[in-house]
């Protein structure tokens, strides 16, 4: 019996005591479900600080479904790499084939943190686990880990969350309740012939339980734990007031998303943008490069630099985080479109990276030439389409201008007149610094009226 497997048989009667204990003395289950105290506003800031000043994230899908890369038997499978398993109704056996091909040699930590840092994120969010179950972490609770079952035998998100630290990026997992793979999850694929007879989804609970346990005691502080396949089950199913008091327990200061079924921290609307941000809570928009999350070869349906930068300006322009993400190839490597669109919004983001981060939403409903994003006393205007005439109308405004000047060149000010009451008129260099995105910075008395 090797170490794992006792380590695993230890976990296992761990489960089945405290089952017992739960079914003898009805208070223990009372005390494992009890919520987490609630946080007084001062304190819910303070934990959300980092992340509202950060803005600007990665994503990372990366998993087993890289090797087959969106074909399977040599045919295309329609939908996002990720979920070819599902689409592509491969059989558990087959699926599981591809862990012994999974040898990212071209793996380069150092190389990913550095590209998110240089493209101005602040944070990493990586999948652990996704729904085919498979873990890229060193798990004690199965074999079906990058440790155990392929030939790379290297914890992921071990090198990546130590990389973080020293490159100053807060480390963050996503990890799915959805599991294909686990005997207990239910309900079956419907296209699956894998019988649930004596599965149970309270055990694959526990089970996913011990795995966030190990994912929060062996990898130092992590920023956010991002659940994600929540849909198929209740909130009372997921035991998820249960889980997220374990996880609180653990390390009280993260940061969890909302799909376990409650609310939570922040809410993830997926590759859209809220037309008016998210009243009364906070936010972050995941979005792909192209049309899939995990990598798919024949995928070159590729969002531009310019749609990328206005997508994170206007996010960050109605109070929203932006989560961006990357799919890395079976080999270890970022594909090469999203390098240089990431290393073209981190030229962006040298210059102007003081607009976004720590910036709160627009005060204005609308601005036809742009957007604005806002701190305390300033404004700042993203101008996307340079007015001919050299005159940027800044409508609905009341308070008193101090000055204006554009980001990119702090010690020319720039000429500003008011028409009337509350329109402000800046006079603008006849050709814009930036072909995307020209910030005017307008230094204001108070906070914004409109």
């Amino acid at each position: 019996m090797n170490d794992k497997t006792s380590q695993r048989i230890f976990v296992n009667q761990a489960i089945v005591i405290g089952v017992l204990c739960a079914l003898t003395f009805p208070g223990c289950a009372q005390i494992a479900t009890k919520p987490p105290e609630l946080e007084t506003k001062q304190q819910r800031d303070k934990r959300m600080a980092w992340w509202r000043e950060a803005r600007f994230g990665m994503f990372i899908h990366w998993g087993l479904y890289a090797i087959p890369a969106g074909e399977w038997k040599g045919k295309q499978v329609s939908g996002i790499g990720e979920w070819i398993m599902h689409t592509g109704q491969i059989p558990l056996d087959e699926y599981e084939l591809f862990a012994k091909q999974f040898n990212p040699v071209k793996f380069n930590a150092k190389e990913w943190v550095s590209l998110a840092k240089n493209a101005g994120m602040k944070y990493i969010v990586i999948t652990s686990k996704h729904h085919d179950g498979f873990c890229l972490f060193d798990s004690k609770l199965t074999d079906y880990d990058i440790m155990d079952a392929t030939p790379f035998k290297r914890d992921i998100m071990k090198e990546l969350s130590d990389e973080c630290r020293k490159q100053g990026l807060k480390m963050c997992w996503y990890h799915s309740i959805m599991d294909w793979h686990h005997p207990d999850y239910l309900p079956r694929r419907d296209w699956e012939k894998r019988s649930a007879e004596g599965a149970d989804y309270d055990r694959y609970i526990e089970y996913m339980k011990g795995q966030l346990r190990e994912l929060l005691t062996n990898y130092g502080d992590i920023g956010v734990l991002w659940f994600d396949g929540g849909w198929e089950h209740k909130a009372e199913e997921h035991h998820a007031e249960e889980v997220v008091a374990m996880i609180k327990s653990l390390q009280s200061e993260i940061i969890i998303n909302n799909r376990i079924k409650l609310p939570l921290d922040f809410d993830t609307p997926e590759q859209k943008i809220p037309a008016t941000g998210i009243a009364g809570r906070d936010w972050e928009t995941c979005m792909t490069m192209n049309d899939t999350w995990g990598y798919k070869k024949n995928d070159h349906n590729w969002k531009s630099t310019e749609d990328l930068l206005h997508k994170l300006v206007d996010i960050t322009s109605k109070g929203g985080n932006f989560l961006l993400n990357v799919g890395p190839t079976a080999e270890g490597l970022i594909p090469q479109p999203s390098v240089e669109r990431l290393q073209a919004i981190g030229k962006w983001m040298k210059v102007n990276g003081e607009s976004i981060y720590g910036t709160s939403a627009s005060p204005f409903r609308k601005l036809d030439w742009g957007r604005c994003t806002a701190k305390p006393g300033k404004l700042y205007l993203h101008v996307f389409d340079w007015p001919a005439n050299g005159k940027l109308e800044v409508p609905g405004l009341r308070n008193k201008v101090k000055k204006a000047y554009l980001l990119a060149e702090k010690k020319h000010e720039l000429a500003v007149t008011r028409e009337d009451k509350d329109k402000v008129v800046i006079t603008l260099p006849p050709k814009s610094l930036d072909a995307i995105d020209t910030v005017v910075v307008l230094k204001i008395k108070g906070e914004a009226i409109i």
